[in-house]
């Protein structure tokens, strides 16, 4: 995979890139936000948020010089130890941790104003409260991989449309 051409891609730390899987690449896999190594392209951790994906990338390049080839970058890392680190801030090995077959989490992290109604009108009929309705949001495919400022918008307008308390 060319990671230069990938659209959403970006350089938190030298050598690493942190991009979105493609919806159509493991999609049911719910962490879909990849630290990449730019020079080989090889996948290095997964994500489920964005913003623990950029903290990876900056506690990966405590490591090692990601600007080197792969073969020597792994010479360098002890890649046990690397994901005991990457655990403390949510990054995982790639494709570990699936949901169930056929299981579609393509769209984790992502939503419309249409799934902000629809959730809206579900939790309203089923007289869901406002915390009640952040527990359920956050087991669910969109929201369970929003960054922490997108869930909280979405929460709230759900919230507000559901005439939860």
């Amino acid at each position: 995979m060319d990671l230069s051409t990938l659209d959403q891609a970006t350089e938190p730390a030298p050598g690493l890139v942190v991009f979105r899987l493609a919806p159509d690449h493991q999609p049911h896999n719910p962490q879909r936000w990849r630290i990449g190594h730019k020079v080989s392209g090889l996948a290095i951790a997964d994500s489920m948020q964005h913003e623990n994906a950029i903290k990876g990338a900056e506690l990966l390049s405590t490591l090692t010089d990601w600007t080197q080839d792969a073969d020597t970058v792994k010479a360098a890392i002890d890649p046990t130890d690397m994901f005991i680190k990457l655990s403390f801030v949510w990054c995982i090995q790639p494709g570990t941790e699936p949901l169930a077959a056929g299981a579609d989490a393509s769209r984790n992290g992502t939503y419309t104003d249409a799934d902000i109604e629809s959730e809206a009108a579900e939790f309203k009929a089923d007289g869901y409260n406002a915390y009640e309705i952040l527990l359920a949001m956050s087991h669910r495919v969109p929201w369970m991989g929003l960054d922490t400022e997108d869930f909280n918008e979405a929460h709230n307008r759900i919230a507000e449309l559901a005439e939860a308390n």
